[in-house]
This record gives structure tokens, C-alpha cells and sequence, in this order.
């Protein structure tokens, strides 16, 4: 499905996610890891801003476009082809780490999250947007809808999840998105910044 998405246009479009805009000098900055990066538009604008950045997503179709892009803006990102259920963030390894509606099944977003938090140096950072339940009654075409609706994540989930971080923001809102030809219109979402402990 991701790789018939992202064939023919920048489907989610070339600019970055306004939540990531307005924190990201919240962000340790250093080495940061994109999560589900798609075809690239959050990564390579971390990248514009200083950032040496990792792209991982399952699409190769989506990463040649993010590396497309990245080259079209002058700066480098290095890609990573890999399903999040198998890819190995490491273990103190990253400054920040993104996640722009990176929506996953319960039990495997708990996994990857769990895995997140190890992932992080001390003092490192985690910036995510998501969709919560409340986008369904929502105009907007944004989020998971049907039998994936359980992908949709709300505040609580994420205080659980990341439970070994301090957790500078956690809130749901209804904003306006417009990114790209599939995010447009209200969506329902919930905002996390967090910290992990240390130097």
C-alpha cells in the first residue's frame, strides 16, 4: 500500500508537520532518528536545520523519495529500509527521536516505544504527533479508519508507553492539518514532548 502511495507524488507533501516546527528547538540536537519517515519531509528539514538524520520506514519507494528530496534542498540524510517491528534502534544511541503519525497496533506500538526510550542517550528528546479516536468524527481524512482504528493513540497511552522519560507536553487538540493530499482538514490529534533523564 505505501509504495503505490508514495509512487507518484509526495503524497503527505514536502513540508514539515507543524507540531515538529513548533518544538523542535526542544529537541537535543545531535543525531536524530525519524520514525515511519515516509518520503522524507520530516527528516529532511531536521537535516536543514542541523541534524544528522536517520530515515527508516518500510517503503523503498517512499525513501528514494525522501532521498530525492533531500537532495533538492542541499543537504544529506541517510535512509534505512526496515519494518519497526524488526529494526534496532540501539541503545543510547540517538540525541532525538521523531515520530510523525506513525501509527502501529497496540501491542507493537508499545514494543517500539518501550524500545524508543533505551534508544535515547540521556538528556535525549522524543517529539510525536498522532491521531487520537476523536479524528473519526472529524471532516478531515487524516488517521487510521475501519478494522485500524485501534492505531489511533490518545494522551494516556503515551504516558504509559513512555513512562521512563519526563514528559515535558502530552495533550490531545483539534487543529487544522494540511499536509499533502491525505492529511487535510480537522483531525482529533494528541501532541507528546518528553526527556529522558540524565546529562
Amino acid at each position: 500500500m505505501w509504495d503505490a502511495r508514495y509512487a507518484d507524488e509526495y503524497a503527505y507533501g514536502t513540508q514539515p508537520n507543524d507540531w515538529l516546527v513548533q518544538r523542535f528547538a526542544d529537541l537535543k540536537s545531535g543525531r536524530c532518528l525519524c520514525l515511519a519517515d515516509g518520503q522524507g519531509r520530516n527528516g529532511v528539514w531536521l537535516a536543514e536545520q542541523g541534524f544528522a538524520v536517520t530515515s527508516v520506514d518500510l517503503s523503498p519507494v517512499g525513501l528514494e523519495k525522501a532521498r530525492a528530496l533531500a537532495d533538492s534542498r542541499g543537504v544529506a540524510i541517510t535512509t534505512e529500509l526496515a519494518d519497526l517491528a524488526t529494526y534496532d534502534m540501539g541503545e543510547g544511541r540517538w540525541d532525538a527521536i521523531v515520530s510523525i503519525f506513525a501509527h502501529l497496533p497496540p501491542a507493537l506500538r508499545e514494543d517500539v516505544h518501550a524500545r524508543a526510550v533505551r534508544a535515547l542517550v540521556p538528556g535525549g528528546t522524543l517529539l510525536l504527533e498522532a491521531y487520537t479516536p476523536d479524528t473519526l468524527a472529524q471532516p478531515g481524512r487524516g488517521g487510521p479508519k475501519g478494522d485500524q482504528a485501534a492505531m489511533l493513540m490518545r494522551a494516556e497511552y503515551l504516558l504509559n508507553d513512555f513512562a521512563g522519560l519526563d514528559v515535558l507536553h502530552a495533550a490531545e487538540t483539534v487543529r487544522e492539518v494540511n499536509e499533502g493530499a491525505f492529511h487535510q482538514g480537522l483531525g482529533a490529534v494528541v501532541q507528546f514532548l518528553a526527556r529522558k533523564p540524565g546529562s
